[in-house]
């Protein structure tokens, strides 16, 4: 390929992009860096920043048959958010609507993960780096939860 990639953007489809950018703000700390408004409100584009990271939300427009995910039910795609506080990112984003689906629990790969659904239908798995693993180990700690199924 000729072509290289230089970033990539989620781009979050949602049923009312400013209660969104809102619940963002507040569950997740994002930062509101841009927005393209309607006149009757409807957000076009928006850009957030998630840290040094930015994320794309607009509303709806099923005209043009762009859509969100059905409200607390996972879109099949996530975002996964690294984060120095697992619990207290968790406990932000459940205070602002979201649905726990995994409680923060310490993980195989050495990640200390959540997961929560937005009320938009996006899925977010939160994690913290609680140790240091390398490929190997976390392939063989993986295959060994296998074991005895």
């Amino acid at each position: 390929m000729s072509t290289q990639i230089h970033e990539a953007f989620p781009y979050l489809r949602v049923r009312n992009a400013s209660e969104a950018i809102e619940f963002y703000k507040l569950a997740f700390g994002a930062v509101e860096e841009f927005r393209l408004s309607e006149p009757s409100g409807r957000v076009g584009h928006a850009e957030l920043k998630f840290g040094a990271y930015t994320v794309m939300v607009s509303d709806e427009y099923p005209e043009y048959g762009i859509l969100g995910p059905a409200p607390n039910v996972s879109a099949g795609c996530a975002i996964h958010l690294h984060v120095d506080d697992v619990d207290s990112v968790t406990q932000s984003a459940v205070c602002a609507g979201a649905k726990l689906t995994m409680e923060p629990a310490d993980q195989f790969h050495g990640e200390r993960s959540s997961k929560v659904i937005d009320p938009f239908g996006h899925e977010w798995y939160l994690g913290s780096k609680i140790e240091d693993v390398s490929r190997e180990e976390i392939q063989r700690r993986f295959a060994a939860m296998f074991e005895n199924h």
